[in-house]
């Protein structure tokens, strides 16, 4: 018998709901379980509630960044959290700043998928 694997909770957390809508979309045709929000507040609480096993956060947010919501998130959690930024210089700023890593945007549904995998596993062997 086939074990069957749960999907991997991916909470999306930008304050464009039209690029929530299209990493969503992406993600589901993926195979993950997409959680998204425009609001930091309600991001923290889902990872506090246990409801994500991964966080895609854009930084470039108002009027909380997503500096903001990383710094406040390692507060209490070590999720994987991957940064998502037209900037490179910001993604290796926020990998500092406690991400795992970072996307650079514009980006294509397979980039997102493999960096999720990628951050995934990389954390599964710090586990182990």
């Amino acid at each position: 018998m086939q074990e069957i694997k749960p999907k991997t909770r991916v909470l999306v957390v930008d304050d464009e709901t039209a690029i929530l809508r299209f990493v969503s979309a992406g993600l589901e045709l993926a195979g993950y379980l997409p959680v998204s929000t425009t609001d930091c507040d309600e991001a923290l609480n889902i990872v506090r509630s246990g409801n994500a096993d991964i966080m895609l956060l854009d930084i470039f947010m108002a009027p909380v960044t997503g500096f903001d919501v990383l710094t406040k998130l390692r507060e209490f959690s070590d999720l994987p959290v991957i940064v998502f930024t037209a900037r490179d210089d910001v993604g290796e700023f926020a990998k500092e700043a406690g991400a795992d890593d970072y996307l650079g945007k514009p980006f294509k549904p397979g980039d997102l998928s493999g960096k999720i995998e990628e951050v995934m596993a990389r954390r599964g062997a710090k586990a182990g």
